[in-house]
């Protein structure tokens, strides 16, 4: 009995763990990619663009809601020009700013991917929840790709889908 009683105890304390998980995914340290120069240059354009993200997705009723983790793409297309992206800001259904990720305007290099990742665990976002992106770039270039791709796995059944942005000014 005391072998049966000592194997519970030290599986219980192995199996508990206290530190809280990160909510937000950091995958990009912002503080390296700041651009510190003025970005007044007349053949620069700068734009928004509206992202949807999907926190959670209805099953079955309104009522029912699946959780997702979703990976949120800042992508510069072109070959040779650096993009720049003032803000990042994530709302939720309501509106709600719920997270600004970025103060500083960030450079993403040629064919250079920035990701941020909202944990599956995050569900402040819901249904609706969704991205401004705030971007400069030269006149002459592609401005930047937004794409999300949400997803979520339970035994051997797996959904997901992607979403993209739409430039909203």
């Amino acid at each position: 009995m005391k072998c049966v009683l000592l194997f519970i105890i030290v599986l219980t304390s192995f199996s508990c763990d206290t530190k809280p998980e990160e909510v937000y995914v950091a995958s990009n340290n912002w503080k390296a990619m700041q651009w510190n120069k003025p970005l007044t240059d007349s053949l620069l354009v700068s734009g928004s663009t509206y992202l949807s993200v999907y926190s959670q997705i209805y099953s079955v009723t309104e009522h029912k809601t699946h959780n997702l983790t979703a990976t949120v793409s800042l992508r510069n297309i072109n070959k040779k020009d650096t993009i720049f992206i003032k803000e990042a800001d994530f709302y939720n259904t309501s509106g709600d700013l719920i997270k600004a990720y970025f103060t500083e305007t960030i450079y993403v290099k040629p064919m250079q991917t920035i990701e941020i990742v909202i944990n599956e665990r995050d569900i402040e976002g819901g249904t609706g929840a969704n991205f401004v992106f705030d971007w400069i770039a030269s006149k002459d270039v592609k401005p930047p790709y937004f794409e999300a791709v949400q997803i979520s796995t339970s035994g051997q059944q797996g959904l997901s889908f992607t979403t993209t942005g739409v430039e909203i000014e």
